[in-house]
């Protein structure tokens, strides 16, 4: 039994925006993202950080789901910036139970236990970089709330953290999340988002107490990273 996590799968079954466009490392990306996920097996669990899908909505991200579902064991979701389908958990829960899709999880203003840890988390947020007025703030303060209330729910257990946005890069970061992790002792936080050229602003290691990953598809070269084994 294991943990793992990947971001950033951007399938694109359900609407036609490849990665492949990208070239280099994506080339080829959904064969590379299918041996990767083959380490995986029924016992295990895996959190997927966000822009799993380019699909517009949950109808339309049904082939895309269908991949999911192939991945053995249970599946934890948060949400990404480019995950235009996500729709309430009651919502996503009746799409899964019409398309027979098992073992699928959104973390949303909760946690999920794996033994003595507890997988908390939420999408995140550039405040700082995106902010445009009152609705960007509104948008960041509901992150906030989202994550500490996922924190709560965790009560004493060990918390890791699974983010899209990183809390704090080469250059930036976010304050105020990074307050919540130290308020909540978390130790462990893992994060999607960068891509290409980004990759060498990537926080990796212990900082200030808290060890950081960045987790992203094309960084891990399509292959989940075991958190815990």
């Amino acid at each position: 039994m294991a943990l793992y996590a990947i971001g950033d799968l951007h399938l694109c079954l359900g609407a036609p925006k490849p990665m492949d466009i990208f070239g280099g490392n994506w080339t080829g990306y959904m064969e590379k993202l299918k041996e990767g996920m083959s380490v995986i097996t029924e016992k295990d669990t895996t959190v997927l950080l966000g822009d799993l899908s380019w699909a517009l909505s949950l109808e339309e991200s049904a082939a895309d789901f269908a991949w999911i579902n192939e991945i053995p064991g249970r599946k934890i979701l948060l949400k990404g910036n480019h995950d235009y389908w996500w729709s309430t958990a009651a919502k996503f829960r009746k799409f899964c139970e019409a398309n027979g899709f098992t073992d699928m999880e959104i973390l949303n203003n909760n946690c999920f236990e794996y033994d003595d840890w507890a997988i908390c988390g939420t999408r995140g947020w550039f405040f700082e970089e995106e902010r445009s007025g009152a609705h960007d703030e509104k948008v960041f303060r509901r992150e906030l709330c989202r994550l500490e209330a996922s924190l709560k729910a965790a009560g004493e257990k060990q918390k890791l953290v699974f983010l899209h946005y990183p809390p704090k890069y080469k250059g930036y970061e976010c304050r105020e999340i990074l307050e919540l992790l130290e308020k909540y002792e978390v130790r462990r936080c893992f994060y999607g988002h960068l891509h290409g050229g980004s990759h060498r602003l990537a926080l990796e290691g212990l900082w200030d107490g808290v060890e950081y990953r960045l987790v992203a598809a094309d960084y891990l070269n399509f292959k989940p990273y075991k958190v815990i084994f």
